[in-house]
């Protein structure tokens, strides 16, 4: 009589010899099938098959520790539903059995036996803190946290922040982390074990990360170019004796006395924008330009070091970013302890943290502070399900969590420091106020207005060399986790095509993210990207994460989610994070989703202004990832057989198990 299986049991049940005599209604003693038994008749699909244990199996088929059941399997391995020979197709002599049940014979059967056998897993623990770290903290925690914490109220702009991170935020990062870490999916499997009909939902994810990286590697290619030009005795946007220079460049830090007036154009903007950029040979989005071979060679480079360092997954990618995800916090203590040593640097800090308490009465602060942590902490790009799917099943998800977020939170604080003190010796050089000096936002905050005051530092060569060094790493790491999300949904999707050709793939997708990066690197670029950010990612990655929460909370169930958390950690989520996944999350979404799109932003990029059509422009970029969802659900539908409510059924009914490990065990959850 076979052991009964328990939690701590070791010993693998693994066939060592040709089980084809297994006969139908006979054990098959050499291939363990554990499910789920929650109801007396365990129905295995629309064929009528059950599993029909044995006398001796039925004795022992006691519930084990997690609500799980030991039986012996005797069902149909056809992959056709009939019984057949009832031949079981278990490979022989593995090191970790699989145990599968008729409704995952054939192709599906196989695609899981593969994803189990196949699936590497993070080498240490620390990789896949840092990797996750790496994702969360990338160039807008140095640019765009500090201009919106001072544009909304300065220090009570923390108190919607704080709020905002505690009831949405991170129950949506736990919840991403907790569903890739259970599953074991890429973000387009994932929804056959989840609600089958919102696919959609996993296919509009990899559309968005595609179009994240067709402008944001172009902002690392800027970097790149200032990191080059940087390796000088005489930093190249520090006089206005260049070619590129026009009659309004002012050099205020020069010996010589100069007045600032209203035409003036500091050395730093006109190299950034006459030198790298180039923005003056376009005259807007209908005529962009030329495309420079200066800032294409740089992104090339780029591309090239994202290639090796994820073709061959996260066992490579894990060890890059214990550069790429610790270097830029060295640099930001350096230059935080440089900035609060600068003439003025108090002034800087004082305007950063100083409340205006009125502006807490306003929405906007409210909308801000919502996009600001979502987009900060970066749930909905598929990333966290990917990473997390690579982790061991009972690794403390819960845990990573809270680190992970509250690390990314801080960051962003520390970094407002770091600018801003900065910022407060350039109002003092000026002798302006501070918010005069603080107008440009987004990239033109770290190109123009940092470099600027790096270029007028003691031993600014240094400075300006680590300081570029740090935004390149800072967005490698996220280059890296966006294109893995895209390379995890796909590979397992598609695993009998793509599996044992990872390094073919992903060099695909990185040449088509080259060719799709190829408008941004025109002389007009800047407006591209400037476009891609507001429009491709925010409206649609919000209403994609909106409708994931829905799904898993309402339609797969948040008592069965919160049972998958505890067999994985041990201890089921409470009811805070309960009614924020059921109720307040989804409100959070949908309250800044419905602020963006009854109140777009109007567009302006230096001195154009956006015209209208390209709003329109904008939200069918944005519409183009999105419309991927209902496009499923019509095709889920029409290809389902059955009555329309059948149909729907099945649609939301999970249609794959899930394999859980008992020690040595793994055993499916259906």
């Amino acid at each position: 009589m076979e052991k009964k299986a328990t939690s701590n049991e070791t010993q693998l049940l693994a066939s060592t010899k040709d089980v084809s005599g297994c006969n139908e209604g006979e054990d098959c003693r050499e291939n363990g099938l554990l499910i789920r038994n929650p109801k007396s008749a365990l129905r295995l699909g629309e064929d009528g098959n059950k599993v029909h244990p044995s006398q001796g199996d039925k004795e022992e088929a006691a519930p084990i520790k997690n609500g799980y059941s030991g039986v012996q399997s005797s069902g149909p391995c056809n992959g056709m539903g009939g019984v057949e020979d009832a031949q079981c197709t278990a490979p022989a002599a593995t090191t970790t059995t699989t145990t599968t049940t008729s409704t995952t014979c054939g192709a599906e059967g196989q695609q899981q036996l593969m994803e189990l056998e196949d699936r590497e897993t993070w080498s240490k623990k620390i990789d896949f803190l840092l990797s996750v770290i790496g994702y969360a903290v990338d160039l807008g925690n140095v640019w765009r946290f500090p201009y919106i914490c001072y544009q909304n109220g300065g220090g009570a702009f923390l108190i919607p922040y704080t709020i905002m991170a505690i009831f949405g935020g991170i129950p949506l990062f736990y919840m991403e982390l907790a569903l890739g870490q259970y599953h074991r999916n890429g973000c387009i499997s994932i929804w056959r074990k989840i609600c089958p009909i919102f696919k959609g939902i996993g296919f509009a994810i990899c559309i968005i990360d595609l179009y994240v990286a067709s402008y944001y590697n172009t902002i690392m290619a800027w970097a790149f170019y200032y990191l080059v030009s940087s390796f000088t005795a005489e930093l190249p946007w520090t006089s206005c004796t260049n070619a590129w220079n026009t009659g309004n460049c002012t050099n205020y830090f020069s010996k010589d006395n100069v007045s600032w007036t209203m035409y003036s154009i500091s050395p730093a903007e006109e190299f950034y924008t006459r030198q790298v950029l180039q923005v003056h040979r376009s005259n807007g989005l209908d005529d962009l330009g030329g495309i420079s071979w200066q800032l294409t060679l740089c992104l090339l480079l780029i591309f090239t070091i994202v290639y090796f360092s994820i073709w061959k997954g996260v066992k490579t990618s894990g060890k890059v970013v214990w550069v790429t995800a610790t270097f830029p916090y060295i640099i930001l203590f350096i230059l935080l302890v440089r900035g609060a040593t600068l003439p003025g640097a108090w002034r800087g800090v004082l305007y950063y943290l100083k409340p205006d308490w009125q502006k807490l009465l306003a929405t906007e602060v409210w909308v801000d502070a919502a996009a600001q942590i979502f987009f900060s902490l970066g749930p909905g790009f598929g990333v966290l399900l990917a990473y997390a799917s690579y982790n061991k099943f009972h690794n403390n998800c819960y845990q990573d969590a809270l680190v992970t977020s509250t690390v990314n939170c801080l960051t962003s604080f520390v970094s407002g420091f770091v600018i801003f003190t900065v910022l407060g010796y350039m109002a003092e050089m000026r002798n302006e106020d501070v918010s005069e000096v603080a107008k440009d936002t987004g990239p033109s905050l770290l190109f123009i207005t940092y470099a600027e005051a790096i270029a007028n530092m003691p031993a600014s060569t240094f400075f300006a060399i680590i300081f570029f060094l740090m935004l390149l790493t800072l967005g490698l790491d996220s280059t890296f986790a966006g294109l893995e999300g895209v390379i995890t949904g796909v590979l397992d999707e598609f695993p009998h095509v793509w599996s044992k050709r990872r390094e073919l793939f992903v060099l695909g997708l990185i040449i088509i993210c080259f060719l799709g990066s190829l408008a941004t690197l025109t002389f007009g670029g800047a407006y591209v990207v400037k476009l891609f950010e507001e429009y491709a990612t925010g409206p649609a990655v919000l209403t994609v994460v909106f409708l994931e929460a829905v799904a898993v909370a309402w339609f797969y169930g948040i008592t069965q989610f919160c049972n998958d958390v505890k067999e994985m950690l041990g201890f089921a989520p409470g009811w805070y994070w309960r009614i924020c996944w059921v109720a307040i999350s989804p409100i959070f979404l949908l309250f800044v989703t419905c602020s963006f799109l009854s109140n777009p932003p109007e567009l302006r990029l230096f001195d154009y202004n956006y015209p209208y059509w390209t709003t329109v422009v904008g939200y069918c970029i944005g519409t183009s990832s999105v419309i991927c969802i209902p496009i499923y659900m019509v095709y889920r539908l029409v290809v389902t057989p059955g009555t329309l409510k059948e149909r729907i059924l099945k649609s939301i009914t999970p249609e794959t198990a899930t394999e859980i490990p008992i020690g040595d065990i793994r055993m499916n959850a259906v």
